[in-house]
């Protein structure tokens, strides 16, 4: 028996490194790969998008911004250039759900605070009573690390045109007033190719422990 498998063990030593290779391949072929959706106006419910934009279907990015953080800077998509980042609608007297959200969106801060490549921003829906220094004390207030979140103020039709026209996570409010929005619970998480990849609860915290999953897994692409 030992002179055979001596005889034969070139022979076995490829089939067993064969067979492994084989078993291998198998596996890594039925077990799915994670993967996340790169999404387009057409594919959101149509009540958060803006009409002039629900027919695209391809090639959807984050259109470029302007607006002033909680420290008075300027804050253009250059300052997110290359980066994976969270967005979301708030306004600091809001008593419903933004404190939680804002707590929330403190832990997805803590999980990602060592990663370069991911940053928050959070804009206000109510710009004309959220000035820099209501900000900058509601900043204070929840911990924000100036590094890596923007807490944003600007003009109102330019905030209503990004939640809608590049968010698409944001319902039209009274239509008796301009550019008015129902605010939000949604976390928007964007690529660093400006692309939308996801939605939150950003008030359910099994939704903020997947999105770090997801910001992770960006992170890795």
């Amino acid at each position: 028996m030992k002179s055979i498998f001596m005889k034969y063990r070139i022979f076995f030593g490829v089939f067993l490194v064969f067979s492994v290779i084989t078993l291998y391949l198998f596996q890594n072929a039925l077990t799915p790969r994670k993967t996340l959706p790169i999404f387009n106006p057409s594919d959101v419910n149509p009540e958060l998008v803006d009409s002039t934009v629900q027919y695209i279907s391809k090639y959807h990015t984050i259109a470029d911004f302007s607006f002033v953080n909680q420290n008075g800077k300027t804050i253009t998509q250059d300052d997110y250039e290359g980066k994976i980042y969270v967005a979301d609608f708030f306004f600091t007297t809001c008593g419903s759900i933004c404190p939680k959200m804002t707590a929330n969106l403190f832990e997805v801060q803590k999980a990602i605070i060592n990663n370069p490549k991911v940053m928050l921003l959070s804009h206000s829906v109510f710009p004309e009573t959220d000035s820099v220094p209501v900000l900058k004390e509601y900043a204070l207030k929840y911990g924000v690390d100036d590094s890596k979140w923007n807490l944003v103020t600007g003009d109102k039709k330019e905030i209503y045109t990004m939640a809608r026209k590049s968010y698409l996570a944001v319902k039209l409010g009274k239509p008796s007033e301009l550019y008015d929005m129902v605010h939000t619970e949604n976390f928007i998480l964007v690529d660093a190719k400006k692309r939308v990849r996801g939605f939150y609860d950003g008030t359910n915290k099994e939704d903020i422990e997947k999105l770090i999953v997801d910001i992770n897994f960006l992170s890795n692409e």
